[in-house]
């Protein structure tokens, strides 16, 4: 495959970090562009990829950035926000989006690659409801654009099972609000090859595609496999919705917001895919059987790392 020139927003989170290690293995060009360059290790990151400090939300500033490039790829998502009025949400995926957008045009840059989220534009979160109009904006573009729309996403380091690890660690009793809802978890990747059998692929331009796992679980179900899986005895307590309402709203005060009243009102809608764009982009997905024993097994060391890593800084 040609090289090519990859700027990229949101590179440094979950995905982010898995999908430029492979692009850089590939021997793309990468950039990252970040808001703070405080906020990350410059010993993390692949040979070859370049860190730059810039204000994403300067449109000057930004097609200057992606002035020579050849493909953008925007990864940027926020699960919480300040507050519960949606501002927030709309800032990090409708306001950016729509900048990325017009600094693409004006730097006559044509492919974009844009993250979003299974269920984007339905449900009651304003995480689902930013989601969709950011779509919208790209799908009203005019740009070569391909979107990926996942599960919640497992792999080393995530907010799924490692979250939950950390969490059983401490609880006995684990209080869990809307433990009905069902996932199709979708291993990282996966989603990164998603991604990179898009970047060449003019099929896949103005395509979506809903990336899921083969499995279905309910909250409460990977709650359970988490605990099993590290050897512990925890109770799950599933809340009725009032009580579970009751817990987001407390926890909307915490710092961190490690739940939230959006997060509740996502958890209305199932995160189970319809049509499978994992099949269509010729991957075979990982199932969470296959990689949880490995994952949760170097959840301490991970932690040790990173909590030696800030207590340098």
């Amino acid at each position: 495959m040609t090289p090519l020139k990859i700027v990229i927003l949101g590179g440094t989170g979950f995905v982010g970090r898995h999908l430029v290690a492979r692009l850089a293995a590939d021997g793309h060009a990468v950039t990252l562009l970040s808001r703070n360059l405080a906020c990350h290790d410059n010993r993390m990151l692949s040979p070859g990829v370049v860190l730059r400090e810039v204000d994403v939300y300067d449109p000057t500033v930004l097609r200057q950035a992606f002035t020579g490039a050849d493909v953008v790829i925007n990864l940027v998502g926020i699960l919480n926000e300040r507050g519960d009025n949606g501002r927030g949400f709309r800032r990090a995926h409708v306001e950016l989006t729509k900048l990325v957008i017009a600094a693409m045009q004006l730097a006559g840059v044509r492919r974009l690659l844009q993250m979003s989220s299974l269920n984007a534009g339905r449900g009651q979160s304003h995480y689902l409801k930013s989601r969709g109009e950011a779509e919208a904006a790209v799908k009203a573009s005019g740009l070569d654009f391909s979107i990926f729309e996942p599960s919640v996403i497992f792999g080393h380091g995530d907010g799924l099972f490692c979250r939950f690890a950390a969490l059983l660690k401490l609880a006995p009793v684990m209080p869990l609000a809307r433990a009905t809802a069902r996932f199709a978890p979708v291993y990282v990747n996966d989603v990164v090859e998603a991604f990179i059998r898009a970047l060449h692929n003019r099929k896949t331009f103005g395509e979506t595609y809903e990336l899921y796992g083969p499995d279905v679980y309910t909250l409460a179900d990977i709650v359970r496999m988490t605990a099993e899986a590290r050897g512990l005895k925890r109770l799950v307590l599933p809340l009725p919705d009032p009580l579970g309402r009751l817990q987001a709203f407390v926890f909307d005060f915490v710092p961190g917001k490690p739940f939230s009243s959006d997060n509740f009102r996502s958890l209305l809608t199932d995160s189970v895919g319809g049509i499978d764009g994992l099949h269509r982009l010729g991957i075979t997905p990982t199932r969470v059987s296959a990689k949880l024993p490995d994952i949760l097994g170097h959840v301490d060391d991970r932690q040790t790392r990173y909590d030696r890593y800030r207590a340098k800084r």
